[in-house]
């Protein structure tokens, strides 16, 4: 039945003009918990990106809005770039949108982002999230034992809880197989009734799937996690099948707005990967220049870098770096992250902590044992106190009676870097050049900011492939290392957020 109606959708679309949709308002309730869980999202996944790329994909996700059908688009729908290094968009049944500079770098033009963002305007006009709400209730009602065992080591008080709840909350944007062809569907009604030509829809599609596939081949990644939050959009080849045949139905392929030229300034100096500014991920080591920390992960375990934590994950473990204002001595420091970390798990023995020195810090540390219904766990917190105003700290999860187990050259590995291997720390960024003549697909590829892999990203960067003509005048997109900077050498905004 499902089937059926979108391919009425898709027949339709040529021949439904916007105006005779029915209008929707949405839920004013909706609307009040977006604004209300509106900056801690843009806080909790990297910040929002101001300025003159902010207010270009406002523009244009306001362009394809006007064509959603829903009441007052100007006023309902908000779209907001998100200064983080995974490639995604998500949107919330409030009206509000979200999109990474991570997954534009990725777009070769205007209609490409048209339809990225129609896409999650899509999700909110087919009020896909509330079909979803029987997932959502079970989601949260597993979640509450997952605390301890999920995003746990957050931070103080309340804040676990908060922090799981918002996974939890993303966790529900991943939509079915289905709702994900219905949002492309009307991604593409909205960007052809705004002027784009529908093939955007199909190459973004078709870039986002060379790019997973890139990414499963690429060594120095496999240490790097996708969060759950981005991911919310399944992959796969019968999407980008289904976009084209759907624009070629509709003798619409080929013919619209691209605007390349002003996709591509706008991505001019774009971040590409980590910024620096939050710490950067290269392999098994994180590096925040600003902060001067560096440690090293155990090999085979995944990093996630948010704001307020660095996630470590493994067969034999779980862990997260974290840190705060010193208030009180190390040992009541240790004390108090362990017991917010297993309350409401009874009455369990807390060990005093241990001192050590780790590179020349001083360091506090203790384990407790924890039974929870997958089983007997080990929870450790290790403490440094890294000045006299702030303390950083492991917590981690391990098989009972192994302590800090396979974490242990990890927690050794923690160190201030100096001030200039800090200043050695550069940035990626997209330059966008043009083709010279004499260029080619390898001598362009050389000039990317890799150490492998070369060719296949700038290939799967621009959606080439590697028969592909390079034609003189013709404007690509590197990869290359932006200007070194003097990091600061005073701690900034994870000490803050974190505190």
């Amino acid at each position: 039945m499902r089937n059926r109606v979108l391919l009425l959708l898709a027949g339709a679309l040529a021949l439904t003009p916007a105006a005779a949709q029915q209008t929707r308002y949405l839920d004013p309730r909706d609307v009040a918990e977006a604004q209300r869980d509106n900056a801690q999202i843009v806080e909790e996944l990297g910040g929002a990106e101001t300025g003159p790329r902010a207010a270009y994909v406002e523009s244009v996700g306001r362009r394809v809005g006007a064509y959603s059908g829903i009441a007052r688009p100007g006023q309902a729908l908000h779209f907001t770039t998100l200064n983080s290094a995974v490639e995604n968009a998500f949107s919330v049944p409030g009206g509000y949108v979200y999109i990474t500079r991570q997954l534009m770098t990725l777009m070769g033009d205007e209609s490409q982002l048209a339809f990225a963002l129609g896409h999650e305007v899509g999700h909110i006009a087919a009020d896909h999230a509330h079909q979803r709400e029987a997932v959502e209730r079970e989601l949260t009602w597993r979640a509450l034992p997952e605390i301890l065992l999920g995003q746990m080591m957050g931070g103080f008080g309340n804040q676990i809880a908060l922090r799981r709840a918002l996974a939890v909350k993303l966790q529900t944007l991943s939509f079915s197989r289905e709702q994900e062809y219905e949002a492309d569907t009307l991604g593409m009604r909205y960007m052809i009734a705004a002027g784009y030509d529908p093939a955007g829809a199909a190459q973004l599609l078709q870039s986002l799937s060379r790019e997973t596939a890139l990414q499963s081949r690429v060594q120095g990644r496999k240490n790097r996690r996708i969060p759950e939050w981005a991911l919310t959009h399944p992959l796969s080849e019968n999407r980008m099948q289904r976009a084209i045949g759907e624009a070629r139905a509709l003798g619409r392929l080929g013919s619209g707005i691209h605007n390349r030229d002003r996709f591509l300034s706008q991505l001019e100096g774009v971040y590409v990967d980590d910024d620096p500014a939050q710490g950067i991920i290269d392999g098994p080591v994180f590096t925040h220049p600003d902060l001067r920390i560096q440690f090293r992960v155990p090999a085979g375990y995944l990093m996630s870098n948010g704001t307020y934590a660095v996630t470590i994950s493994g067969s034999a473990g779980k862990a997260q770096f974290s840190g705060g204002r010193a208030t009180g001595s190390l040992d009541d420091y240790v004390l108090k992250v362990l017991q917010q970390l297993i309350r409401g798990q009874g009455e369990i023995a807390v060990p005093r902590p241990r001192h050590i020195n780790v590179n020349g810090m001083p360091a506090r540390y203790t384990t407790a044992r924890v039974n929870t219904q997958s089983g007997a766990v080990d929870v450790s917190v290790i403490a440094y106190q890294w000045d006299s105003q702030h303390i950083y700290h492991f917590a981690m999860l391990t098989k009972a009676g192994t302590g800090f187990g396979p974490f242990t050259p990890m927690v050794n590995s923690l160190r201030k870097i100096t001030p200039g291997e800090a200043a050695q720390i550069r940035p990626r960024i997209i330059h966008v050049v043009t083709v010279a003549p004499g260029d080619t697909l390898r001598s362009l590829a050389s000039r990317m900011a890799y150490r492998n892999f070369q060719l296949e990203r700038f290939l799967t960067l621009n959606n080439l492939s590697a028969n592909s003509r390079l034609l003189p005048g013709r404007k690509v997109k590197l990869v290359v290392y932006g200007p070194r900077r003097a990091w600061a050498t005073r701690l900034t905004s994870r000490s803050r957020r974190s505190s």
